[in-house]
This record gives C-alpha cells, structure tokens and sequence, in this order.
C-alpha cells in the first residue's frame, strides 16, 4: 500500500514507549522488554495501519505481540490506533510493541531464543511477476528463515484476496514442512478461526467488492 510521508510519524515513534528503534540489538531478547516476559509471544508481519494489532492486542492481554513493517508512516498511525484502542480500554499498551525493519531479513532480528508462537500475515503484497515471487511474505525461501525463531508447534495464520497468492502459499507451507491444520477459500461463509476473526482494513474493502477472503491455519511440524 502506498502513502504519503507524514513528518510526524518519526518524532512520534521515537517518543513512543512501545516502539523499538533498535531490533537488531534484541534478537533473542525480545521477551525481555515487556512487562511481563513469560507471556506467549506472537508476531505480525507487515502490520500497516495497526488496526489488527491493535485489537488483537488489547483482547488478549496474557500475550505479548511484536508488530513489523518497513514504513515510517505506516508505523506512525499504528501507534496512533494502539493509543486509541488503549485508551477505550482504559488500559496502558504493555503487551504490544512495534518496530521497523526488512521483512525479507528477518532473521537479524529474531532468534531461536524467541521462541515466537504464532505468525500472523494479513494481505501480504502478492507479487504476482514470477521474479518477484521469492519476496511473498509466504514463499518457501521466507518461511524457512521464520522456522529460526517460530517455536515446535508454532503456528501460522494467513489471510489474502489474491487467489494466485494463495494457491502458491499452499504448496509453499507444505514444501516448507508445515502442516496445514485449516484451509478455506470464503472465510466470511466458513470461519476457520472459531469466531475471533479480526477484520482487516483490506478484509473489509476487498469483501465489498464481493471478493472472497482466501485463509489458511499452518502448523510447524
């Protein structure tokens, strides 16, 4: 998604209690910088606007969740909805903290040690050109740099639009060695995700258009 520079999106980040300027100094560490370090530890790629993270976190307190992406601005007005769905809560942000790095070189930042139990990755880009496909969030080549730090037994969770996308990302968890626990092509007409589903901004605008959300449930074997 493109967006415009926001010259106050930096200042803010850096100011901000739950932003990381500094992730490559944490791999291994993570757990270490929230309040409470023995919660479970769940991770989003590519969080955007923050709209999912910010209530995914603010309904499960007991979990600690890391949320990245690569923009500036992006970062900014997550944190702003963090703040917002905070404050409706009346509760401080202490389980959620977001930072800004390459997704593609994840594995600099994230470590056996951190032992991530759940990835969720939300309308990746698809990169529909065949030479740009290793850059999917989900392609074979990503999904063994996240077996570095995803716990036995760690999961999953995956949501696109894009029919190509998905159909490749199929083959690619499998060819990864990942299990595939639950799998559907129209998640608004079958939930896979037992009634917790959280609509995304993109979920919610590709789902007007009458285009079926494609969703899958992986597991590391």
């Amino acid at each position: 998604m493109r967006i415009r520079y926001k010259k106050w999106a930096r200042p803010e980040l850096e100011a901000s209690k739950f932003y990381r300027d500094n992730p490559e100094e944490l791999k291994g560490k993570w757990r270490e910088e929230f309040k409470n370090p023995k919660n479970p530890l769940y991770l989003e790629l590519g969080c955007g606007k923050g709209q999912f993270i910010s209530k995914l976190a603010v309904q499960n307190q007991n979990i600690n969740y890391i949320a990245i992406d690569l923009i500036d601005a992006m970062l900014g007005l997550a944190k702003r909805n963090v703040e917002e769905e905070y404050k409706a809560n009346n509760i401080e942000p202490e389980n959620v903290l977001l930072t800004r790095f390459d997704i593609e070189r994840i594995s600099l930042i994230l470590g056996k040690e951190d032992n991530v139990g759940r990835i969720y990755i939300n309308f990746c880009n698809p990169w529909p050109k065949g030479k740009h496909r290793k850059k999917r969030l989900t392609h074979t080549r990503q999904l063994e740099k996240y077996k570095e730090f995803l716990a036995e037994n760690g999961e999953v969770y995956f949501k696109t639009d894009d029919d190509g996308l998905f159909e490749s990302s199929i083959e690619y968890f499998k060819e990864a060695g990942f299990e595939i626990l639950k799998l559907t092509r129209d998640l608004h007409n079958e939930d896979i995700f037992d009634g917790k589903n959280i609509e995304t901004e993109h979920e919610k605008m590709f789902s007007e258009q009458g285009i079926k959300i494609k969703a899958l449930i992986a597991k590391r074997k």
